[in-house]
């Protein structure tokens, strides 16, 4: 009876620890899935923090993308439509290095009759004009496709022809003088004909002499710019009307002579006109003022006035007194574009900076 009393009481205690056993292996497992589940906890919030963050970097880097987009850069090129004589005289080759690395600007210029490039500011294909027609520059303007004329500097307009002047007109008193006595002696006379300002000049001075030169024989159309003008008057020689810059800058002036120049009725008026942004909003009119002020400006003044005497052993272009005065009112006026573009990049900063504190929230 005692042994088996015995027996009950060791079995009893065995079942216990078999108990307490299992009690400890039950916590243990219990304790390693809540520590497993700890851990994918933590790892789903890291994850979830990461993704946040790749998030706020990537709204960062759109808005920085946005900032330095192919519309921001274009902001720095500045299109200018010219006239042939401005160009082929050499003055805004010369110029253009100073003024792109005063401004930052890099200027594409299109050059063609006064017609021609005054066309470009009407669709919306150039950012400012420099031309010398100036019955076509305020038709421009009035139409509102340009700010404002600014007429900064001049040249005169000259006849050129053969050295034996066989129409004898070198001693004329006017432009309008010496275009009768080429029409009366049939001597050869070579025209633009491209409705540059060259050519609107030309055609003035024949209706002031009478002359109606259409259609004569010795009326040739060039239908070309100052240029291939010069070559044509030469190889014919023939007369012509040009610009004095470009003719002394041209190989013409080999076998053809200055005959008349520096009246009263043949000097030249250059103006440059900023594209109006109510007409075509996406002009560059930032670029177009900066490029008027420096046009106006000491410095490029200096260079326009030094320009041809080192030559030609004297200026090819004067500076008009009122220019700078021009330029001040027009660089003051403030377009609503300019607000506009103000206002955008304001908005591209702020969204860049509300990126980036989520970023650094996260």
């Amino acid at each position: 009876m005692k042994n088996t009393t015995k027996f009950k009481a060791l079995l009893v205690a065995s079942f216990a620890a078999i108990f307490a056993l299992f009690l400890v292996a039950c916590s243990s497992g219990s304790g390693s899935a809540s520590s497993a589940s700890a851990s994918a906890s933590s790892s789903a919030a890291s994850s979830e923090a990461s993704a946040s963050s790749e998030s706020a970097s990537a709204s960062s880097e759109a808005a920085s993308s946005e900032a330095a987009s192919p519309a921001a850069a274009d902001a720095k090129v500045l299109r200018i439509s010219t006239t042939t004589s401005v160009n082929d005289s050499g003055l805004l080759p010369y110029l253009q290095p100073y003024f792109e690395e005063d401004t930052g600007y890099t200027m594409e210029v299109t050059s063609a009759g006064t017609g021609a490039a005054i066309k470009k500011g009407e669709t919306g294909d150039a950012d400012a004009l420099l031309v010398h027609a100036k019955a076509s520059e305020e038709e421009f303007v009035n139409a509102g496709f340009g700010v404002e004329r600014v007429p900064f500097m001049y040249n005169y307009f000259v006849i050129v022809g053969p050295a034996d002047d066989p129409a004898g007109i070198k001693d004329c008193a006017t432009a309008a003088d010496a275009f009768k006595k080429i029409a009366d002696s049939g001597q050869t006379f070579v025209s633009r004909g491209d409705d540059s300002g060259t050519n609107k000049k030309e055609l003035q001075i024949w209706e002031a002499a009478g002359v109606t030169p259409e259609g004569q024989d010795w009326y040739v159309n060039a239908g070309a710019g100052m240029g291939a003008t010069l070559t044509q008057a030469a190889e014919r020689q023939g007369y012509t009307l040009s610009d004095k810059g470009t003719f002394l800058s041209n190989d013409a002036k080999e076998s053809l002579e200055i005959l008349l120049g520096e009246s009263d009725d043949m000097k030249n008026t250059y103006t440059m006109i900023a594209i109006s942004p109510e007409k075509w909003p996406d002009t560059n009119i930032d670029g177009a003022n900066a490029f008027i002020e420096w046009m106006t400006g000491a410095k490029a003044s200096e260079l326009i006035a030094q320009y041809g005497v080192e030559e030609y052993g004297e200026p090819l272009f004067f500076l008009l007194e009122e220019s700078g005065s021009a330029a001040s009112a027009s660089a003051e006026a403030a377009p609503a574009s300019d607000e506009a573009a103000s206002a955008s990049a304001e908005a591209a900063s702020e969204s860049a900076e509300a990126a980036s504190s989520s970023a650094a929230a996260a």
